[in-house]
């Protein structure tokens, strides 16, 4: 299992029935392929639908149903379209349970930088400003590090999307919740041991007393 889906089986585990969820471009949207058969929820696209299914099988794909990244994507029954007022009438109406997103880097504060890619021309942080104030929970799927450099840092260097707005981070190493006491390490990948984890973010950890083992 590659760190990818670790991170988006063990983000599903974390929807819980009845919700609304909007899943960002890249990492997220794996996260609908991994939803537990015995929960219902219902995922929000911002480019103007609700209602998004598993990706589809190659040589299935429909050029008009897309993601907001414009990857293709399947509707479930009773799926609804809209235009993008509506759409994000019901992100920043605070209609979305969780958003899930990634990241270039999150530090202790809860501040996300997650659009400005270095010595790349990009056109802006697109709908995620309006995600991380709107949506209930704000849930931060990556991998820990970028090129053995540490995403999770004391204080972002990046232009930030958003301040003070992270509740979880997880990665392919742990789960970790933003408190104001700081980073809290709360599961740990048993590949992993808790110095490992502490040597690649830059961040102070706090150990949770109940440390558990990651749920993939």
């Amino acid at each position: 299992m590659n760190a990818k889906e670790i991170i988006a089986r063990r983000v599903a585990k974390e929807l819980k029935d009845g919700d609304v969820i909007n899943l960002g471009i890249g990492l997220p949207t794996m996260v609908a392929n991994y939803i537990p058969e015995d929960i219902d929820v219902l995922f929000q696209s911002e480019n103007g639908f609700v209602g998004l299914g598993p990706a589809p099988e190659i040589g299935h794909e429909d050029k008009d149903l897309v993601n907001a990244g414009g990857q293709p994507v399947t509707a479930v029954l009773g799926a609804a379209f809209f235009d993008s007022a509506v759409s994000f009438g019901i992100i920043r109406g605070g209609h979305v349970s969780a958003t899930v997103l990634g990241a270039l880097q999150v530090d202790e504060k809860g501040n996300l930088a997650n659009w400005m890619v270095p010595g790349k021309m990009v056109p802006g942080m697109g709908g995620a400003m309006d995600l991380v104030v709107g949506a209930k929970k704000v849930i931060i799927s990556m991998t820990h590090t970028a090129k053995g450099k540490s995403k999770i840092l004391k204080k972002c260097t990046l232009p930030l999307t958003a301040a003070g707005q992270v509740n979880m981070i997880v990665t392919e190493m742990g789960v970790m919740e933003v408190t104001d006491a700081g980073i809290v390490l709360t599961e740990m990948n048993p590949e992993f041991s808790v110095e490992d984890i502490k040597k690649v973010t830059e961040a102070e950890l706090i150990i949770a007393d109940d440390l558990k083992k990651m749920e993939i």
